[in-house]
């Protein structure tokens, strides 16, 4: 076996020098890539105003039969098109009609509520009683008393340490309370330096919470009006986020429930109380050695029939589950396989159906591409809305009865077509979107790539952007636009403009790519795992394979000359990649990065790299490892910066300074998060001309 794999690599060895050995190095003269700036200046004006028809925005009638739209063409020249349901028939008018009112039901996610913001001066269901707080202290008074007729409930609170946060249950036997210890956040500054009509440097502060940081406390109690009865729940002190959302059964309110994120993320309870003697019993517990992704974890109460629909990953892929909600016990797995639910649109208790956006599901095509599905509690009737490949958006009828499902890859046009609700059956085909200009004018599509990820097994998807112009007996240098935060995944996948820059750096002589490494999200739960710690990882290793996977399908492909570029996380990766990979990354322009963790706001660096703040924070960090550097480096930040602190990029420079390594360094006066707008987009361009291509930019001055 080990023979074969090496005879294996030794061939391939062989082929690539072959195939680089009838390609030469791209090196331009100065003046053709002034004229590359020239066109690729001529190449951005036109991007954005020659691809036509790729979005319809549906003015609905009150009856729900008919609809029309407006298309921007060439010149701005709109055009309205009306659809008839009724007929299925599709025609161009004079004018825009009359009504003007957009109306319709965009697929989206389901947000429910897991932290909620009650009031200190609550009034019961029933009229009868109003719960407050004075002076720190609860009180509970007939409605139709003064506040004079209050009686106190609690004596041990103040304004430092005050109860609040009142919440009644739904037949008014209970209030539900807390006595708060308020935590404020210490603040972050910043100064703006060149405030116009001032001689000084303007200083600015805000609260920001950082890795560690303490919360607020909330101390959980029961009021009982009748009885004047106070009541501690056998629960312990809430020290994660704020005062949760209460679930009280419907068939009996002496019960609620409420969830509980432990930080660190490592677990995700599900408590009911009772309200009578003020005990606790755990529903639902869910542990992991890695971490739980909160803000994409979904509960839906069903409170009629006492149950539960929840996500989790548990066997290693996002999907969907109902639950007892008395007992926690499992009901039923309602989706399954190598596959993950993306959003949960709605539930409809009385068909007792889930509907949901899916990634993966379709064998043989990117498994990023998201679907639309509906689906009964008991995982049966599954009903696929998108069965044609490509990716999927997908926007309802105001009655939910029809559907616009507007699909296409990053390389294939928009093709928008009306389909009815209840069966998915196609009805007529409303658009094509035109990109014959963008096409005639030189410019390329990107191209989707995948390539096996570290394991061998896995692959890695990204889009590849080449020069309108490319010769392909010359090999380019390769820019990477990374950016690896493990909240989402980043590539995009339908036929859009929003590759427009990774376009524009590409006509100055450049193959620009964009890939989603392991340890970004949409993938299955080891996927992700990779980032659980290890956020400087970033998926290097797997980003490195495609690229030269790349180049050896396509000898155009330099992978001696590759640099990165990105902002904020992708900041923080493009200097990383200098620091810990600086064998295979010899440029990176890097943007206001969240260079070291601990720096960073405490919501997403504890989802990802853990709590309590370990050694693990100070090994990763782009400060701490800043004596790494190879390669040039183009540091740009906003002073202003109210995202990540601007002190990030600062200690980075000092550590570089110390280390006495060379590099750019370019502040924003008065700019906040930024990639380094138009300006700094600017210097980004010429420091990959200068570094990769030798040749000076255009004399701007």
């Amino acid at each position: 076996m080990l023979r074969k794999f090496l005879l294996t690599q030794v061939g391939l060895f062989i082929a690539l020098l072959s195939l680089h050995a009838q390609t030469t190095p791209y090196q331009p003269t100065r003046a053709e890539v002034l004229q590359r700036y020239q066109k690729a200046r001529y190449l951005d004006s036109i991007a954005t105003r020659s691809i036509f028809k790729t979005t319809v925005r549906p003015h609905w009638s009150a009856d729900n039969t008919s609809f029309w739209y407006r298309n921007i063409l060439q010149d701005s020249v709109k055009e309205y098109v009306s659809v008839d349901l009724i007929h299925g028939t599709r025609k161009k008018l004079d004018a825009e009609p009359a009504d003007t009112q957009t109306r319709f039901t965009r697929f989206k996610p389901y947000t429910g509520r897991r932290w909620a913001s009650f009031s200190t001066d609550s009034t019961s269901p029933d009229k009868q009683w109003v719960a407050y707080v004075h002076e720190g202290n609860v009180f509970i008074r007939p409605a139709n008393g003064t506040r004079q007729d209050g009686a106190a409930y609690t004596t041990n609170g103040d304004t430092a340490k005050p109860y609040g946060q009142l919440a009644w249950s739904p037949d008014s036997k209970y209030v539900v309370g807390y006595h708060i210890n308020p935590v404020h956040d210490s603040a972050v500054y910043y100064v703006l330096s060149s405030v116009a009509g001032t001689t000084r440097g303007q200083l600015r502060q805000r609260p920001y919470k950082q890795p560690g940081d303490p919360f607020t406390t909330y101390e959980m109690f029961l009021f009982h009006p009748e009885g004047h009865k106070t009541q501690k729940v056998n629960t312990p002190i809430l020290d994660f986020f704020g005062a949760p959302e209460l679930h009280w059964r419907a068939k009996d309110n002496r019960y609620f429930t409420f969830e509980r994120v432990e930080r660190g993320h490592q677990r995700f309870r599900i408590f009911e109380v009772d309200a009578m003697t003020g005990e606790t019993r755990t529903v639902y517990d869910e542990q992991t050695t890695t971490f739980i992704y909160e803000s994409r974890l979904f509960t839906y109460y069903l409170p009629e029939s006492d149950e539960l629909l929840l996500t989790s990953e548990k066997d290693g892929w996002q999907h969907l589950y109902l639950m007892d909600a008395t007992t926690g016990a499992q009901k039923q797995l309602i989706t399954k396989g190598p596959w993950i639910v993306r959003n949960i649109d709605s539930v409809d208790a009385k068909k007792r159906e889930v509907w949901f956006s899916a990634s993966g599901m379709h064998p043989n095509e990117d498994p990023y591409y998201i679907h639309y599905y509906r689906i009964g509690f008991d995982g049966r009737n599954l009903v696929d809305l998108t069965p044609g490949k490509d990716n999927h958006i997908l926007t309802f009828s105001p009655d939910r009865k029809f559907y616009l499902d507007a699909y296409s890859e990053i390389n294939v046009p928009t093709t928008i077509e009306l389909h009815r609700t209840a069966d998915g059956k196609k009805i007529l085909d409303i658009e094509q979107a035109d990109a014959s200009q963008y096409l005639a004018a030189g410019l390329r599509f990107p191209e989707p790539f995948h390539a096996k990820g570290r394991d061998g097994i896995t692959d890695i998807w990204g889009v590849i952007v080449r020069p309108a112009d490319f010769d392909p007996s010359k090999r380019y240098p390769v820019i990477e636009n990374i950016y690896a935060g493990p909240q989402d995944a980043f590539v995009p996948k339908d036929f859009t403009s929003r590759y427009g820059e990774m376009q524009s750096i590409a006509q100055l002589g450049f193959i620009v790519v964009q890939i989603d490494g392991m340890g970004t999200a949409n993938r299955s739960k080891a996927f992700h795992d990779v980032c659980w710690k290890n956020i400087a990882d970033a998926g290097f290793p797997d980003r490195i394979l495609w690229i030269k996977a790349l180049a050896a399908q396509y000898p155009y492909v330099d992978t001696t000359r590759v640099g990165l570029y990105g902002t904020s996380a992708g900041g923080q990766n493009s200097l990383g990649g200098l620091l810990f990979h600086g064998e295979f990354y010899k440029a990176a322009v890097s943007s206001c990065g969240c260079h070291d963790n601990r720096i960073d706001k405490q919501w997403w660096n504890e989802q990802w790299m853990g709590y309590p703040v370990g050694k693990h924070y100070d090994e990763q960090s782009n400060v701490t490892n800043a004596a790494k550097l190879h390669g040039s480096l183009l540091l740009m930040v906003g002073e202003a910066d109210n995202n990540v602190p601007p002190e990030s990029t600062y200690r980075v420079a000092d550590a570089l300074i110390k280390a006495g390594k060379v590099f750019e360094f370019l502040p924003l006066p008065g700019s906040d998060h930024t990639d380094g707008g138009p300006y700094g987009r600017i210097q980004r361009r010429d420091f990959f001309v200068r570094h990769f291509l030798g040749v000076e930019p255009p004399d701007r001055n």
